[in-house]
């Protein structure tokens, strides 16, 4: 089995802010996919799908992005999956907005999510698909960082999102049919 996880906040409120772009995407790939979130355990939604000849858990931690890792630690250990068949789909403040790119294990960059699976599962050479969302421009841009996350897609930002999460949708099918290298390979070079 491998575990594609998708961070983000629940609630409506969130739901076009950058820092849900791990669920904009994992809705997409269930929807291509042709399968539903129907079970709720670990405090996270689940699909379950059959990819590639693989068996795959589609997961949207529901505890908020600053306790995400809980809901991903606990389905991992449960299902016994090894840290090289999960892939987190998450938003990169130090990736300009539209480059995509895999990226085997690594540290957090302050991103609380992936803070989160650090501190809960104890993992970090997990897969991760790395959406980038640039970081504020200009005096205090670090004071608005998460003003920035929390904020929805611009306008501009918007009209290519829906082919850069088509685009991310064939990075998580690649990775599942690949694995990780030959995805890496093919798809970072796009």
């Amino acid at each position: 089995m491998k575990i594609i996880c998708g961070l983000g906040n629940p609630g409506r409120q969130y739901e076009g802010n950058r820092h849900n772009i791990g669920f904009m995407v994992v809705e997409a790939l269930a929807a291509k996919w042709k399968v539903d979130f129907t079970s709720n355990k670990w405090d996270a939604r689940l699909a379950q799908a059959r990819f590639a000849g693989e068996q795959v858990m589609l997961l949207e931690p529901q505890t908020f992005m600053n306790l995400s890792g809980v809901s991903l630690g606990q389905a991992a250990r449960f299902y016994k999956v090894p840290v090289g068949d999960v892939l987190v789909v998450h938003d990169e403040l130090d990736l300009p907005f539209g480059k995509l790119q895999l990226k085997a294990g690594g540290g957090t960059g302050g991103h609380n999510g992936l803070n989160s699976i650090r501190e809960s599962w104890g993992e970090e050479a997990y897969c991760r698909l790395r959406f980038g969302v640039d970081k504020p421009q200009g005096p205090n841009a670090k004071d608005r960082v998460v003003g920035h996350v929390l904020g929805d897609f611009s306008k501009e930002e918007h009209a290519t999102l829906p082919d850069l999460i088509k685009r991310a949708v064939e990075g998580c099918e690649i990775w599942t049919r690949d694995g990780m290298q030959k995805a890496m390979n093919g798809f970072n070079r796009k």
